[in-house]
């Protein structure tokens, strides 16, 4: 197992390294919202990876592969749920910048991670694809799945850093909130428009 799991690590990173919809989301919230807001969306996002590979695991992923329905249901509803945090960040950036304004919760930040990495159909389709690749039985299963949430939990973080350097002149900027809301939607409508 220590090849496969080799391999499996590089394959990971090298997929990890791929920018998609959970990394563009917390990359966002660290350069609207600062690095923890980052880290909290980080863990927010992976917890909603563990969700999709416990659906992987439990075979709903592949009822939800084999259903145009369910799959396009559960797409929707996440386009629809980062259009909604789009258009929140939109509203916001029309009123005046409290100086003393509460930022917001963690916890918040951390379950919006999880609806927006949960309601992705396409984790649970890559998944489908690329475990079995590595995978011999399904007690290697949440090895296999710690060994990858892991991984992209710290690109996840070290994104964050990053982004929180380039957010810190965003966050200053009156149209900080524009560009951030302007980004949900496009990821929502790229979501929408992709197969």
């Amino acid at each position: 197992m220590t090849g496969r799991m080799l391999a499996f690590m590089l394959a990971s990173l090298t997929l990890i390294a791929i920018p998609g919809p959970n990394m563009i989301f917390i990359v966002t919230r660290s350069a609207a919202h600062g690095l923890r807001a980052g880290v909290a969306s980080a863990f927010g996002v992976e917890t909603g990876t563990l969700l999709q590979l416990t659906l992987v695991g439990a075979g709903l992923a592949t009822l939800v592969a084999a259903s145009p329905l369910a799959f396009s249901v559960i797409k929707y509803a996440g386009v629809g749920y980062l259009a909604y945090i789009g258009l929140r960040a939109l509203r916001n950036a029309r009123k005046p910048a409290a100086a003393n304004a509460p930022p917001t919760p963690r916890r918040r930040l951390f379950l919006d991670g999880v609806l927006v990495s949960a309601f992705n159909p396409k984790v649970a389709l890559f998944f489908l694809a690329f475990l079995p690749q590595f995978v011999r039985s399904e007690g290697e299963l949440p090895a296999f799945g710690a060994v990858f949430i892991a991984l992209a939990l710290a690109a996840d973080i070290a994104s964050c850093f990053a982004a929180d350097a380039i957010g810190r002149w965003l966050r200053v900027r009156s149209g900080g909130s524009r560009v951030v809301g302007s980004i949900y939607l496009g990821l929502g409508l790229f979501t929408a428009v992709s197969a």
